[in-house]
Formats: structure tokens, sequence, C-alpha cells
């Protein structure tokens, strides 16, 4: 299945709401790290519902900005949950991005950089479109350090890129990114019951699923193009 297949299934059901409230425990955080100052352009790759672009609107002000999506059902729900006349959402391709060279202060990506078929063509894309002190924010739950993490594979039927902490400095250096930051933020918000009440339908034990949100939480990679 491609990955526009797979997402306009989960935004016809509903799921993007779901997706927004999980991933909001960590991105809030990595959101506010972001250097933005007024007026700025902002482009949420693999946007979702949209959250993280009217969060920046609300809280940072930014300028016109774009939401791109690979599904076009996910862009459809985002318009209708966005009513700002400077956000917009597009269905568009991860490495054929709609926008002329150093045209974007930053770029934001959660939980969607890994299923890129190939992520290091968009990191040139991406380098391509920032201007110089321009930032790519890549937040991630998905990768090889966070071993709970890893079933995910088996339940989408779309190839998921697992990578190391290592693997994307190298990866974002190799494109022409500074690497400014890496660090995991911890899932502090999701509630993990006490050990007697495991195992759970999900979760074995109590330890994996500390190690799970607590521990490794959501990767984040930053780059500054130069």
């Amino acid at each position: 299945m491609s990955v526009q297949a797979e997402f306009d299934r989960w935004a016809a059901e509903g799921k993007d709401r779901g997706m927004e409230k999980r991933h909001w425990h960590t991105a809030k955080h990595a959101l506010a790290r972001m250097p933005i100052e007024a007026g700025e352009t902002v482009i949420d790759l693999g946007t979702g519902s949209g959250y993280a672009l009217r969060a920046l609107r609300e809280t940072r002000d930014v300028g016109r900005s774009v939401g791109l999506d690979a599904s076009g059902e996910m862009v459809r729900n985002a318009r209708d949950y966005t009513d700002d006349d400077l956000l917009d959402f597009l269905r568009g391709d991860f490495q054929h991005l709609p926008f002329d060279d150093d045209s974007v202060d930053h770029v934001w990506s959660m939980e969607a950089f890994y299923y890129a078929a190939k992520p290091a063509a968009v990191l040139r894309e991406l380098r391509r479109v920032l201007r110089p002190g321009g930032t790519f924010f890549c937040a991630v739950n998905f990768f090889e350090e966070s071993v709970h993490t890893h079933e995910w594979q088996e339940k989408v039927d779309i190839e998921m890129q697992l990578w190391n902490r290592r693997r994307y400095r190298e990866a974002f250096r190799a494109a022409g990114f500074h690497v400014a930051e890496q660090d995991t933020i911890p899932d502090r918000e999701v509630e993990i019951p006490p050990t007697d009440a495991f195992p759970t339908d999900d979760w074995e034990s109590r330890e994996a699923m500390v190690d799970r949100y607590r521990t490794w939480g959501t990767l984040l990679t930053v780059g500054v193009a130069p």
C-alpha cells in the first residue's frame, strides 16, 4: 500500500485527531525550541491534521506557512480544522517541494520523515528550499534505540526507515546541514499503571512501557542550513 492510500484511510477513519493528541505530548516541547520570529515562513512536512502550524500561529505568530502531506484526505481535514488565511495545506511529494530555492525560514516534521522512500533526497530538497540559517526540526518516535516501537513496521504496509541517532546526524550532514542539536524528549503525559497492573493488552511489563515513553519518547534532530 502507498503512503497516500494508508493515510487517506486513517484520515477517513478520524485517526488524524488521535495522532494529534498523542504527538502533542512531546511535539509541544520541540516546537517551543524552534527559533521562529514573527512573520517567518514554516513548512510542516507530513502535516496530518495541521495542529503544529495552528499552534505556531497562536504562540509564535508565524507568517504565511504551508502544511504538506502525501494524503489528500489529511489535507482536506487540516483545511476543515483551520480558520486562518495565512495557513495553507497542500498534497505533495516530500522529494519535490513546491517552493523556490532559499524561500523557507523553517521546516517542522513530526512522525513523518521515516516514511520517505528516499530520505537522503528529501534532506537535499529541504536544504534547497531553506534560507541560510533556516532550521529543520525532525521529530520521530520510531528509531533504532527505541526498541519497543520497532513492531510498528508490522502494523502498516509501508516501508519505514529505522535509523539510529548517529545515522540521522550523518544523513543531515551529508545533505549539507549543520547538526545543531539532537535530543530525546520523554513523554511524561502517557499514564503508566503500577507494576501489578501488568501485563496489559499492549504491554508485557511496566519496565517496557517506561522505556518506550519515559526513557526514549521522541527523538529530535535539528539541522541548520549554512
